[in-house]
C-alpha cells in the first residue's frame, strides 16, 4: 500500500507491516498475510461540515471527521482531536494505531478515531460549548455504546467532553455512557485523567525490572519528559512518586529544562495554567513562588528537550506525533538512554526508532505507543463497564486495575518478540515495538477470520 497523500498513514502502516515481515509470523502461520490489505482500509469514514457561529454572532465552518476503523473486537473506540492540524491522514494514523492497542488492553474495544479542524485556544467556554453542540450534531447519529464510544485527544478535555455529553443527551434523549473521560458526578472513573501517564511509568517499570533482573527501579533515574499535557503531567508526578528526577517538560513553544529535577508543585502549578492555555513561557516567567529562588528552571524557546537535558536514563515522548527525530535519537542513546517509551502516539519518526533498535544489544529498550501509552484507553474501556453496570470503583481498584493491564500488556509484548523473532538467541533484548505490533495484530486477524471478514 502506498499513499503519499498521507504521509501519517502510510508511517503507522508501514511500521506495523515491517514487525510483521521482520518475524516468524508469516513463516509459521501465512494465512495472516491476507489480512493486512482488509485491516488497513477503515469500515467506515464519516465527514461532515461544522458550521457553528462565534461571540461577533459570525459564521464559522471547520471540517468533522470520525473513522470507524474495526470492530472486530469491540465497538469502535478512540479520542477525538481538536486542532488545527487534524485531517484524514493523522485520523487514519490515530485510528490504526487504536485497533491494535486497544487489542493489547485485553478489554472488548475496536479501533477509531476523530475530530476537527477546529483551534480551541483563545476561544470563550461560550464559544466552545457552541462549537461542541454544532459538532455532536453532526457526529451523534453514528455513536452509541455498543457501536463507537469516542473520548478525549488533543483540545479535548474535561470542558469538552462535558458539552458533548450534554449536547447528545438533549438530542438522543438518551443517558448513556457514548464518551469516556466524563465527569466523576455523571458517570466518569476515576484515575481516568492520570491513566495515561501513569500507565506509561508502570509500563517502564516493568522494561527496568526485566532488563536489570530486578535489580533497579525509577529510584535514583533521571528522566526527561517532553509536552506538558494532561499524559505528560501525570507522568512526571508518577516518576516523582516512584523516586525518579524529571529533568525536562515541553510545550509547542518550548521547553524547561530542571538538571534538580522539576517538583510536584511546579507539575500542579503547570497543570492549572495549561487548562487556560498559557505557554510553558509565561508559567516560569511569572512570580510564582513554585519557580523562584532554588526552584527556579531554564526556559529554551523554539526548542524539544531531548538535546537539551544532558545525562538521562529514561525518555518518554508525551507530546505528539514524530516528536523524537533520528539526530535527537542518538543524542539520546549517547547521553545514556536506556529506556524510551512513547506517551504520544508515534511519538518517533522511523529514523529515531531505527537508532533505538540498532542499539538493543547496548541495552537500549525502546516500547511504541501502541503498547506503553494504552492505559489511557484501557481505563476508558474500565469507565465504560461501570457504566453499563452503573457501578463506581474506588480510587484504589482502578488503579490496581490499571496497573495489572499495563504489567501484563509489557508480558504479552516481550513473550511475543520472544516467540515470534527472526534471529532466535541473537542476543540482546527482544524487540518491544515487533512483539507489540505482532501481539495486538494476532488478536484483531484472530477476530476477523472468526467473523468472516477474511476468509
Amino acid at each position: 500500500m502506498v499513499l503519499p497523500h498521507e504521509p501519517e498513514f502510510q508511517q503507522a502502516y508501514d511500521e506495523l507491516v515491517s514487525a510483521l515481515e521482520d518475524s516468524t509470523l508469516f513463516s509459521e502461520h501465512p494465512e495472516y498475510k491476507k489480512v493486512i490489505p482488509v485491516v488497513s482500509v477503515p469500515e467506515r469514514i464519516i465527514q461532515f461540515r461544522v458550521s457553528w457561529e462565534n461571540d461577533k454572532g459570525e459564521i464559522e465552518v471547520n471540517n468533522g471527521f470520525r473513522v470507524q476503523f474495526n470492530s472486530a473486537l469491540g465497538p469502535y473506540k478512540g479520542g477525538l482531536r481538536f486542532h488545527p492540524s487534524v485531517n484524514l491522514s493523522i485520523l487514519k494514523f490515530l485510528g490504526f494505531e487504536q485497533i491494535f492497542k486497544n487489542a493489547l488492553t485485553g478489554l472488548s474495544m475496536g479501533g477509531g478515531k476523530g475530530g476537527c479542524d477546529f483551534n480551541p485556544k483563545g476561544r470563550s467556554d461560550a464559544e466552545i460549548r457552541r462549537f461542541c453542540v454544532a459538532f455532536m450534531r453532526q457526529l451523534a447519529r453514528y455513536i452509541g455504546q455498543d457501536t463507537d464510544v469516542p473520548a478525549g485527544d488533543i483540545g479535548v478535555g474535561g470542558r469538552e467532553i462535558g458539552f458533548l455529553f450534554g449536547a447528545y443527551k438533549q438530542m438522543q434523549n438518551n443517558w448513556s455512557g457514548i464518551l469516556t473521560g466524563k465527569g466523576l458526578n455523571w458517570g466518569g472513573s476515576l484515575i481516568r485523567p492520570e491513566a495515561t501517564g501513569y500507565g506509561v511509568v508502570y509500563y517502564v517499570e516493568k522494561m527496568i525490572e526485566k532488563a536489570t533482573k530486578g535489580k533497579e527501579s525509577f529510584k535514583g533515574k533521571r528522566v526527561a519528559i517532553s509536552g506538558s499535557g494532561n499524559v505528560a503531567q501525570y507522568a512526571a508526578l508518577k516518576v516523582i512518586e516512584l523516586g525518579g528526577t524529571v529533568v525536562s517538560l515541553s510545550d509547542s513553544k518550548g521547553s524547561i529544562i530542571s538538571q534538580n529535577g522539576i517538583t510536584a508543585e511546579q507539575v500542579a502549578e503547570i497543570a492549572d495554567a495549561k487548562i487556560k492555555f498559557k505557554s510553558l513561557e509565561e508559567i516560569v516567567g511569572g512570580s510564582t513562588k513554585a519557580f523562584s529562588g532554588s526552584n527556579s528552571v531554564e526556559y529554551l524557546a523554539g526548542v524539544r528537550p531531548w538535546t537539551k537535558v544532558g545525562q538521562v536514563d529514561v525518555a518518554l515522548p508525551s507530546a505528539t506525533q514524530n516528536e523524537v527525530s533520528g539526530e535527537e535519537a542518538k543524542v539520546l542513546v549517547d547521553a545514556g538512554c536506556k529506556y524510551i517509551a512513547e506517551g504520544s502516539n508515534m511519538g518517533s519518526t522511523k529514523e529515531a526508532i531505527d537508532v533505538f533498535e540498532a542499539n538493543r544489544n547496548n541495552d537500549v529498550w525502546y516500547a511504541p505507543g501502541k503498547a506503553a501509552n494504552c492505559g489511557g484507553v484501557a481505563v476508558s474501556g474500565l469507565e465504560m463497564a461501570q457504566n453499563s453496570q452503573r457501578v463506581t470503583w474506588s480510587r484504589e481498584e482502578v488503579d490496581e486495575k490499571l496497573k495489572d493491564i499495563m504489567y501484563t500488556c509489557f508480558d504479552n509484548c516481550y513473550e511475543t518478540a520472544v516467540k515470534y523473532a527472526a534471529e532466535k538467541n541473537a542476543g540482546g533484548l527482544p524487540s518491544l515495538l515487533k512483539g507489540a505490533n505482532i501481539a495486538g495484530f494476532i488478536k484483531v486477524a484472530d477476530s476477523m477470520f472468526d467473523h468472516g471478514d477474511v476468509f
